[in-house]
């Protein structure tokens, strides 16, 4: 998974930042700010966007289920209301698991 496993230590993360973690444009993160429900990052005076850490763990979710999955953005929207903890869980699993794997390629590349 793209998402960059980090602690989230700050309240707050510019759009930049956020769109650095998961890989893609800003303009891709605006877009989905759009058209899911569930992203409302807050904006200081001067528009930025500012994003917290449940606005990530649900960029997390939609990037899972739309890049990974291959849902169509209505899909990913059914998903999210009807099953979202569910799979939340299993997008967590399956990032640990691929983490678990680039450690073990990269401890065999290493023998």
């Amino acid at each position: 998974m793209p998402y960059k496993e980090r602690k989230v230590e700050k309240e707050y993360y510019a759009i930049g930042e956020v769109a650095e973690m998961f890989k893609v444009n800003t303009s891709l993160i605006r877009f989905w700010e759009k058209e899911f429900d569930v992203l409302k990052p807050h904006k200081n005076k001067k528009g930025n966007r500012l994003f917290t850490k449940k606005d990530i763990d649900n960029l997390f979710l939609i990037h899972h289920l739309v890049k990974e999955k291959g849902f169509t953005l209505q899909g990913a929207k059914d998903v999210l209301k009807t099953k979202k903890a569910e799979t939340y869980d299993k997008a967590q699993l399956i990032f640990a698991l691929n983490n678990i794997k680039d450690f073990l390629l990269e401890m065999k590349k290493q023998l």
